[in-house]
């Protein structure tokens, strides 16, 4: 077993033999030495002052008289950061120091989480997830400020989103604080990963699956949610960068009555060979249509998508088959606060064709602008060398809300001291 240092550059707190410093102001509470695990019991988790320290409390923590404190980033004791090269930061996955593991039963509630060694995990061949797909995922990223602080964004929105897809999937889920809490703490764990300011963010990946073991088709007698998280650069190295889009007409994303407004594993894995086509010739990826009209928008692989008209801008309407992503929500209040008139109902091929403006929102690109759309052999280009103005405003909008560059008037923001 590994030593209690399990944070990476941690320092003795002068006079106490048993308190590592790190690199955030977060103090969480470890079992004893010989231990790589953090148990949280009962969640959700709980923030308790401690002078300039927060902790996270568990009962084994608190029985083994056993504790460990990472230190304040105003702290005299400079914060260490992984040793990347931040510059040169792709979006792919990296693995990180720690991930957080809970466990329930079948008709039972989650209520034991704990922060374990980053690493892989042992799953039955017959579990629920392997053989049924009974999976979900979310994702959200975590900033770094120039003040040491991290910034969170809307993280109770994943967790209602989450719950939605669980019921859908017959799956229990955390509570919305739980999940919250959770991710907090794994934040916090790896937080010499989260890239300095303007390189990047902490993309986080919590995951929620059938993990017991089932033969004939029924729900998994075991559940499990994870959230393990990896540093990622900008999307688009360049900035904000045009896509081109192709409109597929023959396979379709999702069906009504079926899976697509949920994020469930098995919507992604569906679109992979139509985006593996696309891409072979030269597109960036897919924009698929309803299945039962074939000229209605639905959305890309992995984003949604507006059109803009003048003044006004127009998306999908969330009606069962169109994921409601978090960014779309977040984009459609920021135009309606800069004055934009804002409409969510059905969008036609024709209308697509003929925006001044087309963009996608995701948690991993925020803004998207699209700089063509090619519809059976027909391509029509957009924006300003394929960036809109209206694309760039609100991209900027959003991403200095997110970085905490401007000040948070819609209440998004969730501070991590």
């Amino acid at each position: 077993m590994e030593s209690a240092a399990v944070f990476a550059g941690l320092h003795p707190i002068p006079g106490h033999h048993n308190h590592l410093l790190g690199p955030s102001r977060t103090a969480i509470k470890l079992l004893p030495p010989s231990i790589d695990k953090i148990n949280f019991s009962p969640l959700p988790l709980k923030f308790q002052k401690q002078s300039h320290f927060t902790s996270y409390i568990g009962n084994s923590a608190i029985n083994s008289g056993n504790s460990f404190r990472v230190a304040s980033p105003a702290s005299d004791v400079a914060s260490e950061l992984a040793d990347i090269d931040w510059d040169n930061l792709g979006f792919g996955f990296m693995p990180t120091d720690y991930m957080y593991s809970m466990k329930c039963s079948q008709g039972e509630n989650f209520s034991k989480g704990e922060l374990q060694r980053f690493g892989n995990i042992e799953l039955s061949p017959s579990a629920g997830i392997l053989n049924y797909g009974q999976g979900l995922f979310e994702g959200l990223k975590a900033y770094r400020k120039h003040d040491g602080n991290i910034l969170l964004f809307r993280p109770e929105e994943n967790a209602t989103r989450l719950k939605m897809g669980a019921e859908r999937m017959c799956m229990p889920s955390p509570s919305v604080e739980q999940f919250v809490e959770a991710v907090k703490a794994t934040v916090l764990a790896n937080e010499r990963w989260i890239p300095p300011p303007g390189k990047g963010s902490l993309y986080i990946r919590p995951l929620l699956m059938g993990s017991g073991a089932v033969l004939g088709l029924a729900p998994a007698p075991e559940y499990t949610f994870l959230i393990y998280v990896s540093p990622v650069g900008n999307y688009f190295k360049e900035g904000l960068a045009p896509i081109n889009l192709v409109v597929e007409t023959e396979m379709h994303r999702a069906t009504p009555g079926g899976t697509g407004g949920v994020k469930t594993i098995g919507n992604y894995a569906a679109v992979l060979k139509a985006q593996s086509a696309a891409k072979a010739k030269g597109y960036s990826d897919v924009l698929y249509l309803d299945c039962v009209q074939k000229k209605y928008l639905e959305e890309v692989s992995s984003c949604n998508v507006f059109i803009v008209k003048g003044n006004l801008i127009v998306t999908p309407a969330i009606k069962g088959t169109i994921l409601p992503g978090i960014t779309r929500k977040s984009i459609i209040d920021v135009a309606i606060s800069q004055g934009f008139e804002v409409e969510e109902r059905q969008v036609s091929v024709d209308e697509l064709l003929d925006a001044d403006e087309v963009f996608c929102t995701g948690t991993a690109v925020v803004v998207s602008p699209v700089g063509s759309i090619t519809h059976q052999g027909r391509r029509v280009t957009y924006g300003n060398d394929g960036v809109g103005l209206v694309s760039q405003q609100l991209y900027s909008a959003l991403t200095s809300l997110q970085m905490g560059l401007s000040e948070d008037k819609m209440g998004w923001i969730v501070e991590l001291k």
